[in-house]
């Protein structure tokens, strides 16, 4: 039987996400792992993979197209199959009776159908049409079906996205006065996107939108310049509330002395062809620390503790559009140049927008470091689903007192941000003195 494919939650808390691009076409074969989009997200461009194998049969959303998790996406069918197979899988194989107007009546050839469609008005072959390129009948019905549907000002059905009719409702706007530019009229994001460019006085002056409340707390005076936020902004909001709202957060700092770590790391950059940072060097201390203390690697999960096999750590990426934290897998089993050019390569492609799905998710506890620009000290907020995430600060000298003598040391401040519903204080003390220790004696972590 055919099967759907739909739109993959391929983002933590994410509710919606759009197709960047195709990698197939109607007619390809794919086979399980094989990359089928490319997804865009609040924070990434990821690619999707197929999960099971067969043949495209349609491409439900176009480039471009905005769809909310779940909703259909692409039509895999077997050898034999039709397009009625996919509209029986799409939930379109009863007929509809109320669509009474004559011109969908005859049965007409595609040669002599393909035309009528193909006007200057009609969507591009670039992701919305069937094998043989005919266009998708069913995507209107489909739409109609599981979608629901507007009735329009002359008793036609109208017919839009999810995501659509929901910003229409919860802005009162009547969907007959936008024209529709998705498959067979289908009203997708960016039309209604447009409409409400074109008519921003009939849209502001609607109640309950979140701005309200923003302007009578911070309101925008002569000079200043208000700058809307980017979905990837809205998406750090709404996490970073998310945490602070439901997570018990706890703090812990310690110093380390690091002049035996930045010594080490000049020697090894002399000859080594991947350049090491201080950063790597953290990392590869918070692996080896859950390697002493495997009991601290847990996340929080209403059903029980989940304690992992797998020390993975998320590394925070500062990008134009805010930040990234990608998952570095099996640090505690990495040599030391392996994870300089794991996160280099995480890094670069976070900045691109080109991280995969998987290197998005899980992680027990994430590094951010912010030494690089001088910063002493700082406490940073929690990653859900992580437990914890370490702030690292700047290296400097300072006093500090050795056997009772006062000699000059660098020294660098670490703070754990830790959930208390998954680690109590002994035990996340006992994890930060073994990452200290890690820390201020490299060299026996690297051999």
């Amino acid at each position: 039987m055919a099967s759907v494919v739909r739109m993959p939650s391929v983002l933590a808390g994410a509710s919606e996400a759009a197709i960047a691009s195709w990698l197939v076409a109607p007619g390809d074969e794919v086979a399980v792992g094989q990359p089928l989009a490319e997804i865009e997200t609040e924070k990434a461009l990821v690619e999707y993979a197929a999960e099971e194998a067969g043949v495209v049969g349609r491409l439900v959303l176009a480039v471009g197209d905005t769809g909310e998790i779940g909703e259909p996406i692409a039509v895999l069918v077997a050898d034999g199959e039709t397009d009625a197979d996919i509209d029986a899988a799409l939930g379109t194989e009863t007929p509809a009776p109320a669509q009474a107007p004559a011109p969908t009546a005859p049965a007409v050839t595609p040669a002599t159908s393909a035309p009528q469609d193909a006007s200057p008005d009609a969507p591009t072959p670039s992701g919305t049409w069937s094998m043989g390129h005919r266009p998708p009948k069913s995507v209107v019905d489909v739409t109609s079906t599981t979608n629901g549907q507007q009735p329009g000002v002359d008793g036609s059905r109208i017919f839009a996205s999810p995501l659509v009719r929901k910003i229409a409702g919860e802005r009162g706007i009547d969907l007959a006065a936008i024209a529709g530019t998705g498959p067979n009229g289908r009203i997708v994001r960016r039309d209604l996107e447009q409409f409400l460019a074109a008519q921003p006085e009939r849209v502001e002056p609607e109640p309950v939108q979140a701005p309200a409340p923003v302007q009578a707390s911070t309101p925008v005076v002569a000079g200043d310049r208000l700058v809307p936020h980017t979905p990837m902004r809205r998406a750090i909001a709404r996490r970073l509330t998310e945490s602070k709202a439901t997570i018990p957060h706890f703090y812990m700092t310690t110093e380390c002395v690091v002049d035996e770590l930045l010594e080490l790391r000049k020697r090894i950059n002399e000859s080594s062809p991947v350049k090491i940072s201080v950063n790597d060097f953290v990392v590869m201390a918070v692996g080896a620390a859950f390697r002493d203390v495997p009991e601290a690697n847990v996340t929080w999960s209403d059903e029980g503790l989940v304690e992992h096999g797998s020390v993975d750590i998320s590394i925070a990426v500062a990008t134009e559009g805010g930040l990234v934290t990608p998952v570095l897998r099996g640090v505690d089993s990495k040599r030391l140049s392996d994870i300089a050019r794991e996160s280099q390569d995480l890094a670069g492609r976070a900045r691109e927008r080109r991280l995969r799905q998987d290197e998005l998710e899980g992680g027990t506890l994430s590094v951010s470091n912010l030494g690089m620009y001088g910063t002493l000290e700082f406490s940073g907020i929690i990653n859900p689903p992580q437990s914890g995430l370490l702030a690292v600060g700047a290296a400097k000298q300072q006093p500090v007192v050795t056997n009772g003598a006062v000699t000059i040391a660098t020294v660098m401040r670490c703070t754990l941000s830790i959930d208390h519903r998954a680690l109590d204080g002994a035990l996340a003390a006992r994890w930060l003195a073994a990452f200290t220790t890690r820390l201020e004696h490299p060299l026996g972590t690297i051999v």
